[in-house]
């Protein structure tokens, strides 16, 4: 098997889980190709430099069976913007907080890994958006498999957000801004300002406004055939676009649009670990704190 690992450059001291996972990739004699630049943060901070077949950079991802990334769901997210449409399957492990795409634990590395080279894995499909604008493009990857967030920028006045269907007008959200969502982001910003869980294989897309004025606003729900068309009103002449929160400034009369990509991002899952497995424990539902 031929692997490539990303990992979270940050915290080091969560990163328990580095040692049993080389250790046992090495003794399974699997091909290791591991980003230089979270090879070289382990390295310093875990003073272990272990053996591996080679390094990438930036967008020079060499083909492989699986992708590891190990973090949490923003480690999985840039994970995914580098493994583009090569299509290669990710497993997100987990060394930070929540943990909706990076599910499996640091704790559980001993037992997922054997399963993982013996190819005993499931692989999700999960939609992303592709956003287009009509003057400047946005610099890099302009797809998100969470979210697009339009949202104002520098001071407290709203921002007027004008939303069409497939060309057909929806509405004018007054509102600090508005998530377009896929079920796999319906768990990330959209949910943390109201929006409604959705199961990740859906077909679907989910508009979320940000603090609207009006309470009689609330989410919607839309299929993933969609084309959603926007057109801002600020004060200050510009807006912020956010994939995924890789962020960037445009001039409000910018008109943009987000339709379904024509590509997945593969998400392997353990067989017998499901959705609502993950959502009934991370939301701690049933859960009796008393």
């Amino acid at each position: 098997m031929k692997v490539v690992i990303f990992g979270n450059t940050y915290f080091h001291d969560k990163l328990k889980c580095i040692h049993p996972l080389i250790d046992f990739m090495q003794q399974s004699e699997v091909e290791m190709y591991v980003d230089k630049s979270f090879y070289d943060f382990v390295s310093a901070k875990l003073n272990i430099s272990p053996e591996v077949a080679g390094f990438f950079e930036d967008s020079e991802i060499p083909y492989a069976d699986i992708a590891f990334s190990i973090g949490g769901d923003g480690t999985f997210l840039r994970t995914a913007a580098r493994i583009g449409k090569t299509g290669i399957p990710i497993l997100g492990i987990n060394t930070g907080r929540l943990g909706f795409l990076a599910d499996i634990s640091g704790n559980e590395v001993k037992n997922v890994l054997p399963e993982i080279i013996a190819g005993n894995y499931q692989i999700e499909s999960r939609t992303l958006l592709r956003l287009s604008t009509d003057k400047k493009s946005f610099s890099g990857f302009n797809y998100a498999l969470n979210e697009v967030a339009v949202l104002k920028l520098d001071v407290s006045s709203m921002i007027t957000i004008h939303a069409y269907i497939n060309n057909n007008y929806l509405n004018s959200y007054q509102a600090d801004g508005l998530i377009i969502a896929t079920p796999t982001g319906s768990t990330a910003y959209s949910m943390s300002v109201g929006g409604p869980i959705i199961e990740p294989t859906s077909s679907n897309i989910v508009l979320t406004p940000v603090a609207p004025h009006s309470l009689n606003v609330r989410p919607l729900v839309i299929t993933d055939d969609s084309v959603v068309t926007l057109k801002v009103e600020s004060r200050t002449r510009n807006v912020m676009i956010s994939l995924d929160g890789r962020s960037e400034v445009f001039d409000s009369d910018t008109e943009i649009i987000i339709r379904k990509a024509d590509f997945a991002t593969k998400v392997v899952k353990r067989f017998n670990h499901t959705f609502f497995d993950t959502i009934r424990n991370k939301l701690m539902w049933g859960a009796d704190s008393r």
